[in-house]
């Protein structure tokens, strides 16, 4: 069912906002445009009204999920690649039309530890596309190669290098036009294509690269690492944004060394005595900048509406930080108290240049990559970085039954519900728990409200990219890309750029 004049209003339902809260209020939204509208604006300027109402009946209207790591689902591996160039487009399809039962309508397909030559032709198959009923696949997450050996888990040894060539290295692997600073990497609307890397800063080559990738618009996250605290917080400072799947793959935490752990609870203030770095300022190199800032990658708006010039506030940056490495060590700089600010600040949180800015992290919500306990712990100390993934393998699927299945290169995995193991052994293989399970799991692990833990399934995810003005919000402006919930985080519906393209009992919500 359409509406005559293409509007729609849903009433009587819980829109989660972006501090996590849950707001009894309607939505508009323009399905032929597939945005969502300021509703006071196309009443009173447009002098138009919605021709269909939808009655949510209570229910929760959120953005869309967004799940930033997803190694393949529904059979379709991103990963394989037998040089059959339809065939993958065809697993792409079959993902991206299958998963919006999971109140997933954006992803970001992952690519493990691989052979060298297949990343290139892997990777230009990821670029950025969508189809009239699926979910968008905004590009590309490489989880590998330049990892460290002793953190593996169920990557391919032999797969695993280093980078002498620092950059260089880099482009030789992934190629260099995936690489490039904007070139055809663009979404609808010009937006640019989402490119996540997954390295180890201690591995050679590795920490001379980050800059320089956060400056092409690469969203550098530390994984699969034995980084100790200090060479973590220079990858930080060098501009790496993200921690992939907090508690695997990395040292555990150690109160001498927290290590990657450790950066969610580093102070995000740089005052007094014990202000360990010093102010570095944004790059005006990087694509798009962080707090402070409101210069957007296309230019100084963002439009609220397609129709009209009102503006939103800006997308969040992804900061370029220059001069970071000396030989004095963090630990020793915190002792030494160098700073040119009084010895104490007399008031909590006194800020000084916010020179250092934490880095989301990623979790696993399943009850088995961490302990609810763990969860619980990460998220108290740094709310506003925590991104839920699933890090699933290509047996998501909420309708296969438990067993042994084939993998890749003539391994298989055993499948015990949500979880996932190499055969034979006790090595976690990603994980077959949908992210609506995930944001429950959260709510339930953390306590937190279930806007709460949406908005670590929504906005948090986006933010991190830096496309937050367009999807995991309900912003004027934003992608109509919606997932209509029970009062229990079930999904009921899903909805992309304004248009219902699953429910639950296959038949359309009450309208």
């Amino acid at each position: 069912m359409t509406s005559p004049n293409g509007l729609i209003c849903f009433t009587n339902c819980l829109l989660p906002s972006e501090d996590g809260s849950l707001v009894e209020k309607d939505l508009w939204i323009d399905e032929r445009r597939g945005v969502i509208l300021d509703s006071q604006r196309t009443f009173f300027v447009r002098k138009e009204r919605p021709d269909r109402i939808i009655d949510l009946r209570g229910n929760i209207l959120s953005p869309g999920l967004i799940d930033i790591q997803i190694n393949g689902a529904y059979g379709f591996d991103f990963s394989v690649y037998d040089g059959d160039d339809e065939a993958y487009r065809e697993g792409m399809k079959t993902v991206a039309l299958k998963i919006v039962e999971t109140g997933v309508t954006s992803l970001v397909p992952t690519i493990v530890t691989q052979e060298k030559s297949l990343y290139p032709k892997i990777l230009n198959l990821l670029r950025p596309f969508s189809l009239l009923k699926s979910a968008n696949l905004l590009g590309w997450h490489a989880e590998g190669p330049f990892i460290q050996m002793a953190k593996r888990g169920a990557h391919t040894p032999p797969f695993i290098i280093p980078a002498p060539d620092c950059f260089k290295s880099f482009e030789n692997v992934y190629g260099a036009e995936n690489l490039a600073v904007t070139e055809d990497w663009v979404m609808e609307g010009d937006q640019v294509g989402v490119r996540i890397i997954t390295a180890a800063p201690e591995i050679e080559g590795v920490m001379d690269t980050v800059t320089e990738l956060t400056n092409r618009g690469v969203v550098f996250s530390i994984g699969h690492s034995i980084a100790t605290t200090d060479i973590a917080t220079s990858a930080v400072i060098h501009g790496a944004r993200l921690i992939t799947h907090l508690f695997n793959a990395m040292p555990q935490l150690h109160h001498r060394d927290p290590s990657i752990i450790g950066l969610i609870g580093a102070s995000p203030y740089l005052s007094s005595a014990f202000s360990p770095i010093p102010s570095v300022p944004a790059s005006p190199a990087s694509p798009i900048s962080r707090s402070g800032s409101v210069r957007l990658q296309h230019g100084g708006k963002a439009t609220s509406e397609a129709f009209d010039d009102h503006e939103t506030p800006p997308q969040t940056p992804i900061v370029a930080r220059q001069n970071i490495i000396s030989t004095e060590s963090i630990a020793q700089k915190l002792s030494h108290g160098k700073s040119t600010w009084p010895e104490f600040h007399l008031e909590k949180g006194h800020v000084t240049d916010m020179a250092f800015e934490r880095p989301f992290y990623e979790l696993i919500v399943d009850g088995i990559h961490s302990h609810p306990n763990s969860v619980r712990l990460a998220y108290g100390t740094y709310p506003e970085g925590c991104i839920l993934i699933t890090d699933a393998m290509k047996i998501l699927d909420p309708h296969l039954k438990d067993g042994v299945h084939e993998w890749r290169d003539g391994k298989k995995f055993v499948k015990e519900g949500d979880k996932l193991y190499l055969e034979g052994t006790d090595t976690l293989a990603g994980s077959v728990v949908t992210l609506d399970k995930c944001v429950r799991n959260f709510s339930r692990f953390t306590g937190c409200s279930l806007g709460e833990a949406i908005k670590c399934a929504t906005y948090n995810p986006a933010k991190c990219l830096g496309i937050e003005n367009r999807k995991g919000t309900l912003r004027p402006g934003a992608d109509a890309d919606l997932v209509v919930l029970d009062r229990k985080g079930n999904v009921v519906s899903t909805w992309v750029k304004g248009k219902e393209v699953w429910t639950k009992n296959g038949s359309s919500v009450v309208a």
